[in-house]
């Protein structure tokens, strides 16, 4: 019989780092599901119309149907005009089309922004638990060449690093940049 080996140490870690990993893309990808199994009728339609309106064939829809309608109307075919010059009607159509669309295009962005948020949410999730464990083992580390009768050099940098993460200062700061950016912008203006 073949001996057993030992698993190293590295290669769990390695197993671990990557269900993690794989855990982190499903909740992506269940965020997106979860949304798109939610949706109202209204919104698969709009999502379904912005597929269509997004489409070469739609633009190529419009070039034939301009192409048409207007030397139509001005009698290059030699058909009696149903749409004179300056084109009412066909001005109707286009703008009515065109205020459909936005609102379509507008609910589908929306419902894109909150996935985008969700999963921004999800990240900053995650690496907030990363630095609360990669801090964590620092301090394991540190503890251990300590026991292991060494000195921990004196280096501020490895202090800062040992500390936890100070989110709420860390986004006063955030703000404080954002607002001294904001009034330098409208200095220049």
């Amino acid at each position: 019989m073949e001996e057993e080996k030992p698993i190293a140490a590295d290669s769990i870690a390695d197993v671990d780092r990557r269900q993690r990993s794989s855990a982190a893309n499903r909740a992506f990808r269940a965020i997106k599901a979860q949304h798109a199994a939610q949706r109202t009728p209204l919104r698969r339609a709009a999502d379904r119309l912005n597929d269509i309106a997004s489409s070469t064939p739609f633009l190529v829809v419009h070039f034939v149907w301009f192409g048409i309608w207007i030397p139509w109307n001005v009698g290059a075919f030699g058909f009696r005009p149903f749409d004179p010059y300056p084109f009412g009607f066909l001005t109707l159509v286009v703008s009515l089309e065109a205020i459909v669309l936005a609102i379509f295009v507008l609910m589908a962005q929306k419902r894109e922004a909150a996935i985008a948020e969700l999963r921004e949410e999800m990240s900053l999730q995650v690496a907030l638990r990363l630095e609360q464990e990669v801090t964590k083992t620092l301090q394991l580390v540190a503890g251990l060449y300590t026991r292991l009768g060494h000195k921990v050099a004196e280096d501020p940098e490895l202090r800062e690093m040992l500390k936890p993460l100070d989110v709420a200062r860390m986004e006063r700061e955030l703000v404080l940049e954002i607002e001294a950016a904001t009034q330098l912008r409208q200095a220049e203006d």
